[in-house]
């Protein structure tokens, strides 16, 4: 039939792409030869004809069949069992002499050598010299057969048997701990935006108050420019936001005259005086006020180093500078770039590919250019990473002083934008021309498109893990655990063609063991546990690998209901992170009185007044039922309806009582926080998600009645030694450290 293409259809097979797909109401979607065609084109395989498919076909079978060995192999570790590799033979039926090689992570080398039969089936599996501990080693092979010689390596990650585990953090308490957009804290003395000091203030009060942790929204480097400014499409996830660092916290602060009298100058008081007061967080704003002042303590830094340049500060830089290497360098040259271009008319600064063809690579002659003519810009930024990594490391310090067991828990989030230094950094690692979102559901009938490229899986593979690998690590510094968003896509991705909707997508599958290998092996070395975003449509084969794996679910209060009734909290998971909200939902106070309905109905999001009326109707019935629920548990006394405090504390009561280990209490809760931080599916001129601050200063939310009446109820979760209510650092706040 002419309409046929079986050698596509194949093709897409082999790279992933699924065939079909169930939606969220059941439904079976099949995927369409042209969105195979342009997801197989971001793969950069040249599907546009059947023939053109055939050839790709007959390519990656040649591929497969001439690699002595795959690119990389994660092998999961097993009480006493020696790791066996598949080799692939040259062709012929005589016996295979081989020749291995393990550089182990540690340098060392050991060498094994044997003869296979002949006629031994292909794929031959070979047993690796010596099983190596976890860790990152490297296998080069040599076979040779019949006169025919073959040579291949291999990137070898011996993985854990699981991640780090909550019982190897907390044993088998049941623990509470706070979690916020640190950006949005309001505090006396921050610039604006919620930076490291606010963040080791916040700890202190978690701690006193009997917490075990303190969650983040991922503190990822940002555009610095521009409206639709996010933590969840950041411009890096191997590098940070450097707005979350204090200046005034920084060692050359107190040293530096010409800095402290920039700050007191009028012009400048008056704009803190402004960023400070403000409802909304000016990104651009603080930004550039924060580096106008560490411009001049950087030059402080230097002229100490020309002094003694064997000074601990001076060697702490230049260590971490040797840690990070290529990557930091790379990164810190991104900015630059980005900031050179800026001043020049046409393409928005952070659009690479809109650079000039010459500086779109970090590996080209012009970008080394570049680099020279420019080190003392990049070693700024670079040294701008060093010290909010310091200061992280301060705040993680205060957590472990004031007793917290888990620490930090931070975001990955699940990409990086297309413009991105990531992009920039490692080009060939991402699918072009494709961007991840979510299939078509009831609210968004077209789909989602999220506005970033995913991994290329097999490039990814091809690259040996390395790149997710540093992701990984970037994201556990500092960290007890880490929370992974949308953490399907390490199982699969919803990949959607550059032009078209939602609905011309289909799911890509990745090397979901390998992925979660990895992801173990970092966990264990950052002796920290891992928490899966597993909200919305979830393969059923997904649950299931984070049980084997060690890896805690998420379990959202709003959506634990069967047939619209609430469940008892005895029926939540034994094996989750609770809390009552997210970053993408409404805060407790806004749900409660319906506030964020009239919202919904302002950004269109409910289409007119009628389905207004019948969403508060729901909400009323909801919120009934919760009710019931929560006096069927005993969390709330018969009698009149509750006021805002008696529900919030009666929620948290009953979270409290529930098998999970975690429970995570908003700060936008515990301060009575009403309008959601962000509204998703809503462009940025109908409503500006990611700005939204506090309304209470840090220093104030601890001594509301509100916060008290929460805190008591999550009584039997406090963690041994704590003094709630006690001491000076109650109220949550943020005197500088270090």
């Amino acid at each position: 039939m002419s309409g046929e293409r079986p050698a596509l259809r194949a093709l897409a097979e082999r790279r992933g792409i699924a065939s079909f797909y169930h939606d969220i109401a059941g439904r079976e979607r099949a995927t369409s030869d042209a969105t195979r065609e342009a997801l197989l084109a971001g793969m950069r395989i040249d599907a546009s004809s059947e023939a053109a498919a055939a050839r790709a076909l007959a390519a990656l079978d040649a591929s497969e069949r001439d690699a002595v060995v795959d690119p990389v192999l994660v092998w999961r570790e097993f009480e006493d069992q020696v790791p066996e590799i598949p080799l692939a033979a040259p062709p012929g039926d005589g016996p295979l002499e081989y020749e291995v090689e393990l550089r182990l992570e540690s340098g060392e080398r050991v060498r094994g050598a044997g003869r296979v039969a002949a006629g031994a089936q292909r794929p031959v599996r070979v047993a690796l010299p010596r099983r190596p501990e976890p860790g990152y080693h490297d296998v080069v092979v040599r076979v040779a057969r019949a006169g025919s010689t073959a040579e291949g390596s291999q990137r070898f990650v011996m993985a854990p048997r699981t991640a780090h585990g909550v019982r190897d953090s907390i044993g088998d308490a049941r623990v509470f701990g706070f979690w916020t957009n640190l950006y949005t804290i309001r505090s006396r003395r921050n610039w604006g935006f919620g930076d490291a000091t606010d963040l080791a203030g916040l700890v202190r009060w978690c701690g006193a108050e009997g917490g075990a942790f303190v969650g983040l929204n991922p503190l990822h480097a940002i555009p610095s420019r521009g409206t639709a400014i996010t933590p969840y499409s950041p411009s890096s996830r191997l590098y940070r936001n450097v707005s979350y660092v204090d200046v005034e916290a920084v060692p050359e602060w107190s040293a530096t005259p010409a800095a402290q009298a920039r700050v007191a100058a009028p012009a400048f008081a008056a704009l803190l005086a402004r960023l400070r007061a403000g409802d909304a967080v000016d990104h651009e704003a603080v930004l550039d006020a924060k580096l106008d002042v560490l411009r001049l303590l950087f030059d402080a830094f230097r002229a100490a180093r020309r002094e003694r340049p064997d000074a601990p500060r001076a060697a702490a830089f230049a260590a971490y500078v040797a840690r990070e290497g290529a990557p930091l360098r790379d990164f810190a040259t991104w900015e630059v770039l980005a900031d050179h271009f800026a001043s020049q008319p046409g393409a928005p600064a952070t659009a690479w590919r809109q650079w000039p063809e010459a500086y779109r690579s970090a590996d080209a002659p012009a970008v080394e250019s570049f680099r020279r003519e420019h080190a003392d810009a990049i070693e700024f930024r670079a040294w701008l990473q060093f010290e909010l990594a310091e200061q992280l490391a301060r705040a993680a310090a205060a957590g472990r002083a004031a007793g917290l067991p888990i620490g930090l828990y931070q975001d990955l989030a699940v990409g990086s934008s297309g413009d991105s230094a990531d992009t920039w950094m490692a080009p060939t690692l991402f699918a072009e021309g494709i961007s991840v979102g979510a299939p078509p559901d009831d609210y968004a009938p077209d789909g989602q498109d999220w506005g970033f490229p995913p991994f290329d899986p097999h490039r990814l593979r091809a690259d040996g893990y390395r790149f997710y690998a540093q992701l990984l690590r970037a994201s556990f510094e500092s960290a007890g655990a880490l929370r992974i968003d949308h953490a399907m896509g390490l199982l699969r991705l919803f990949w959607i063609p550059h032009g078209r909707p939602g609905r011309d997508g289909t799911y890509v599958r990745y090397a979901a063991d390998e992925l979660f290998g990895v992801l173990a092996l970092e966990s264990r070395r950052a002796s920290a546990l891992v928490i899966a975003e597993d909200l919305g449509t979830v393969p059923d084969e997904f649950r299931p690998l984070l049980v084997d794996w060690g890896i805690l679910s998420s379990s959202v209060l709003y959506f634990e209901r069967d047939d619209g009734v609430p469940k008892p909290a005895a029926r939540i998971s034994p094996r989750a992170l609770a809390t009552v909200q997210t970053h993408d939902l409404v805060p407790l106070a806004g749900w409660a009185d319906g506030s964020d309905l009239a919202l919904r109905r302002e950004v269109g999001l409910l289409a007119d007044d009628a389905a207004l009326a019948r969403a508060r109707a729901e909400r009323a019935e909801e919120l009934r039922a919760w009710i019931a629920r929560l006096r069927a548990e005993r969390c709330l006394a018969d009698g009149s309806e509750p006021d805002l405090a008696a529900l919030m504390a009666a929620l948290h009561a009953f979270l409290a009582r529930t098998p999970a280990p975690l429970v995570g209490v908003s700060l936008d809760d515990l301060a009575g926080e009403r309008e959601p931080v962000n509204v998703p599916g809503v462009p940025v001129e109908r409503h500006p998600s990611w700005t939204r601050r506090m309304r209470l200063p840090l220093e104030a939310i601890g001594a509301t009645p509100l916060a008290r009446a929460v805190l008591a109820a999550l009584a039997s979760r406090r963690t041994a030694g704590a003094q709630p209510g006690a001491g000076e650092r109650r109220d949550g706040g943020s005197e500088r450290s270090g």
